[in-house]
């Protein structure tokens, strides 16, 4: 099952990393299991954001609040690597929340999209459109 994207989140997306090529950025995914309706930058709290990222808590309790009101449900996050591809680290794996998606830019405009299952990340297809 391939998850769909918009060009334009995605888009965003890659900006949002483009506009810190020193550090990792990261961000929080909305939507589905199946689509991915919409994306929030997060501050990288990580002590060392050139190499390693971490959602800032403060984002997470935020978005989960908001999912219980009726808010859009939290359906994982994003980072990107920017010395590196769009593959997933082992520390990457380790730190995944089982059933979230996890999109993992790079450099170049680079994207791949993981699932985390009890075993650490599983890629997915991910579909580009041009419109949600």
């Amino acid at each position: 099952m391939s998850v769909r994207i918009s060009r334009s989140l995605l888009d965003a997306v890659l900006a949002h990393a483009a506009a810190m090529p020193d550090r990792e950025v990261c961000g929080l995914l909305f939507g589905t299991a199946g689509h991915i309706r919409a994306a929030r930058p997060a501050a990288n709290v990580h002590p060392d954001p050139a190499r390693h990222f971490e959602v800032d808590p403060a984002a997470l309790i935020a978005a989960h609040k908001a999912a219980r009101a009726g808010g859009p449900r939290l359906a994982g996050h994003y980072h990107s690597h920017p010395s590196g591809d769009a593959g997933a680290s082992r520390e990457d794996a380790a730190s995944a929340v089982p059933g979230q998606l996890c999109l993992i830019v790079a450099p170049g405009g680079a994207a791949r999209l993981y699932r985390a299952d009890a075993g650490g990340l599983a890629p997915m297809p991910l579909s580009v459109e041009e419109e949600d």
